[in-house]
């Protein structure tokens, strides 16, 4: 055992950690879990988060220490079938989704699993954002029939009352990544929500987000999302996602959540400028799904896989690091153009493992 265990120290990074270890089948104990903190060890989201695992795959054995402050993973098989959780309302939906969007293709049936609790936070991809652009983010590399994520029901924090359902198909192996083309914006989409809120809201958003947008590109459809009675949630709120989409297929995404005192048109701005900002760093894939690209990639059969994205994230570099530790893969990471100097981008490059998902039940 001891040969296959390995050992983490920190809260930072657990949910990639975990993700590699139940994919990989490699033990993983994480010990110094916020031990100077007033309040040490694991959060109410992160033990909810181990709790979902469990549900997800069968055999997974997970070790808390007494103090919270460590813990040790034993994974079993990703089984996927028919599973409901409830999320905790100290984080989002969007917190729990993006482990399972990892795991979800390598199960050993079709996962149907239904989420409930906030849909939209300032911490996590809101699953507006996870509908339209994480899940194309999959396409590439052979997961796209079947593979859906409907919102039932919108729930703003604090109170939550959101769900969620998450249809994700199995296959027996990725394709191999090969992306270097960011091409040029097309097109601009967007989905502004408000519950419990004067609807009006919902348009402010867009104006002001057309204010700045209709410089640039003719093709722009915002679309105003409202929902009532049961199905808008438990608390007031309002917000803007936007993603931009290349010739190529590159998306790239922001989003601005409502505060308290801040008008809609400022959320409008600041969810524009952030998109702007994220399309004037190039690549092929935003900075918050790199880390979802590179996974498949090392996953990917047993062929060089190509990338094209803007400098990576602390998260990206950790993860880099950590795959390296489960999988024993690195990558090759070069400026694409390295006589341009102004030019921030990278060429990111690996060897896929030919992961062959042996879970899936033979049809």
């Amino acid at each position: 055992m001891s040969s296959s265990l390995l050992t983490f120290s920190g809260h930072q990074f657990l949910r990639q950690r975990l993700v590699l270890s139940i994919l990989s089948g490699k033990h993983v104990k994480i010990d110094r879990i916020r031990p100077e903190d007033k309040n040490p060890g694991l959060r109410e989201y992160e033990i909810s988060l181990l709790r979902l695992l469990e549900r997800v795959t069968n055999g997974t054995v997970i070790e808390i220490s007494v103090t919270g402050t460590a813990l040790l993973l034993r994974p079993g098989v990703i089984s996927g079938g028919l599973v409901v959780h409830d999320c905790p309302p100290s984080r989002s939906i969007g917190y729990f989704l993006e482990p399972i969007i990892m795991l979800a293709p390598f199960s050993k049936k079709p996962l149907n699993l239904t989420l409930t609790g906030i849909t939209t936070d300032e911490d996590d991809l809101s699953v507006d954002l996870l509908r339209t652009v994480t899940l194309p983010h999959l396409q590439p590399f052979g997961i796209s029939d079947g593979l859906e994520l409907r919102i039932k029901k919108r729930g703003a924090p604090p109170g939550g009352g959101g769900e969620v359902q998450f249809l994700c198909p199995i296959v027996k192996q990725v394709k191999t990544l090969n992306f270097v083309d960011p091409g040029k914006i097309k097109r601009i989409r967007g989905i502004s929500h408000a519950v419990r809120v004067n609807p009006q809201f919902s348009n402010r958003m867009i104006e002001a987000a057309r204010s700045i947008l209709n410089r640039y590109i003719p093709d722009i459809y915002l679309y105003s999302d409202v929902y009532k009675g049961e199905e808008s949630g438990k608390s007031p709120g309002y917000a803007l996602s936007l993603l931009a989409e290349s010739t190529t297929g590159a998306i790239h995404c922001a989003e601005a959540i409502s505060q308290a005192g801040v008008a809609p048109e400022d959320i409008g701005l600041r969810a524009t400028r952030a998109l702007l900002s994220e399309i004037n760093r190039g690549g092929c894939v935003d900075r918050r799904h790199q880390t979802l690209v590179l996974l498949m990639m090392v996953l990917g059969s047993e062929d060089v896989g190509r990338c094209r994205m803007s400098e990576p994230t602390e998260k990206t570099i950790q993860f880099l690091r950590d795959v390296r530790s489960f999988f024993g893969t690195s990558f090759k990471v070069v400026p694409v153009d390295s006589s341009n100097p102004e030019c921030t981008q990278l060429l990111y490059s690996c060897y896929g493992t030919g992961y062959i998902n042996a879970n899936r039940t033979l049809a």
